[in-house]
């Protein structure tokens, strides 16, 4: 059932150029990752990670890392995997920056 647009109540509607960058490897458990990491100017500089085999997105930033267990949990990755995609991760998420 498909309701009429004016029986939605909009919270936000905004259209923004984004930034994505597709990448796939393999570490040292042979887990390949396809992944889309796009940059937008939401989410106080985090970023949108998408895990492409799995449709699994989160935003993340490099204080999410330093959570243990905190990937494997996400996108249902084993605690190697978890650690690999950790690994890769430090290299492309910068620091979240807040506003007051």
């Amino acid at each position: 059932m498909t309701l009429p647009e004016h029986d939605l109540d909009f919270l936000s509607d905004s259209t923004e150029q984004t930034s994505t960058r597709f990448v796939t490897f393999i570490g040292p458990s042979l887990k390949r990752f396809d992944l889309a990491v796009t940059t937008t100017n939401r989410f106080y500089g985090k970023k949108l990670v998408t895990d492409l085999q799995n449709g699994k997105t989160a935003i993340l930033g490099s204080d999410d890392l330093e959570q243990e267990g905190y990937l494997a949990s996400i996108y249902g990755l084993s605690e190697e995997e978890g650690a690999e995609l950790e690994s890769f991760l430090h290299q492309v998420l910068g620091e979240p920056h807040f506003t007051d």
